[in-house]
């Protein structure tokens, strides 16, 4: 009873590992391995899951799209070579085993070049990038739509070899059963794991208004995206009308937390103590291990990020957002994410923008029902993890 998972990104990872630990709850005896595609697999690591191959970052981290030619010279063809020879590998010695793919169609394909049954969890993509549930959006491109889905021909030919595939919202199940392929709506398995411990407490700021900061969570990205998110910040407190202010600031694991107070320090935040930094009626906090306390603490987030974003939607919170300079979160990417995310995300030119739109927002109760409700249903229901770690159990057995 053989499983190994791939997955490419610190949200992938994430959202697979909470599929593997409904996993090992059903089947104890299954063994577990992993091959993250993009980054070091803090997530498995942490979970005391074997990796199978080669885990590092590259500069893109992960988006050839913008950062293809620094990827090819770090190294991204030998890398590539090596993860695929080590799934290859992995099957050679787990005749019966099943794949479990977390993502996109990279970690689909791999799945696939295994020879062994696979199940694919699609992460990246969804209908609402180009329709909603009553009409297509307006076309960024006379391209857009030219597949009648958002997957490709090629990625539904995958789709339809997988022993299951489950997709990230209600919509896009629906829409992918017009071609009878073997997908089922249970859940959004990203909004599993999302508890809050109740650990992070501040002192003297139980009563603030909380604003979450996510930069996202790939280096070096993370911190330039860090810096352009301080930048909105004395916006912020000049429009916000609170009496007093607490931003969050959750940040990755895996990341570097000196770059992070060295940005601090460079834009004059005092240290407060008790709190972390700030001034009077205003705090700053900076942590790697509260990220779900982070999310349902807040009341709204200033987000340049992927799945965390996403996730502070499905809690029913409005976001805030602006272009970075990428290789992710460019302004393609934050519209893109805008269509898929509804009016749960709003998109500014400039961090100077994002106190007047907080402010505008969070004092209107009919835009804040709003909100939560668009974010509960495009993002889905929790509870998908355990269910898709049953019927892997099962393939496991069987």
């Amino acid at each position: 009873m053989r499983l190994l998972c791939l997955s490419n990104g610190h949200g992938e990872d994430r959202i697979a590992g909470t599929i593997l630990a409904a996993l090992q709850q059903e089947q104890s005896q299954a063994v577990l391995r992993a091959l993250p595609l993009v980054g070091t697999g803090h997530t498995y690591r942490q979970m005391g899951i074997p990796l199978v191959g080669p885990a590092r970052n590259l500069p893109s981290g992960g988006f050839l799209q913008t950062g293809l030619v620094q990827d090819v010279r770090a190294g991204l063809w030998g890398l590539v070579w090596q993860q695929r020879r080590a799934v290859r590998e992995w099957a050679q010695t787990a005749p019966r085993g099943i794949v479990l793919a977390v993502g996109d169609i990279w970690p689909l394909w791999l799945a696939w070049q295994s020879g062994r049954s696979f199940i694919f969890v699609a992460t990246a993509k969804s209908e609402y990038h180009w329709r909603d549930e009553a009409r297509p959006l307006p076309k960024t491109h006379w391209l857009e739509g030219w597949a009648g889905s958002v997957f490709y021909p090629w990625e539904r030919w995958l789709i339809r070899r997988s022993l299951a595939t489950f997709p990230r919202d209600e919509l896009t199940t629906t829409w992918l059963k017009r071609w009878r392929l073997p997908v089922t709506w249970v859940g959004n398995p990203m909004m599993d794991g999302l508890e809050p411990t109740g650990d992070l407490v501040v002192p003297g700021f139980e009563e603030a208004m909380v604003i979450v900061l996510l930069p996202g969570s790939r280096a070096p990205e993370a911190y330039r995206n860090w810096e352009l998110i301080l930048q909105a910040l004395p916006g912020v407190i000049e429009c916000l009308t609170a009496p007093q202010i607490l931003f969050l600031a959750a940040i990755a694991p895996g990341l570097d937390r000196a770059p992070i107070e060295a940005a601090l320090r460079q834009s004059r935040w005092p240290v407060f103590p008790g709190v972390g930094y700030g001034y009077g009626q205003v705090g700053l906090v900076v942590t790697q291990e509260h990220f779900n306390d982070c999310l349902h603490l807040a009341h709204a987030g200033i987000a340049l990020a992927g799945t965390a974003t996403e996730q502070l939607v499905g809690l029913g919170k409005p976001v805030v957002s602006f272009p970075g300079k990428g290789p992710q979160y460019t302004r393609h990417f934050a519209r893109y994410q805008q269509r898929l995310l509804g009016v749960s995300l709003r998109l500014v030119d400039e961090p100077a923008q994002v106190g007047a739109v907080l402010q505008e927002i969070l004092t209107d109760p009919d835009q804040l029902d709003l909100i939560a409700r668009n974010g509960r249903r495009r993002m889905g229901t929790a509870g998908a993890s355990v269910t898709i770690a049953r019927l892997i159990s099962q393939y496991l057995r069987g």
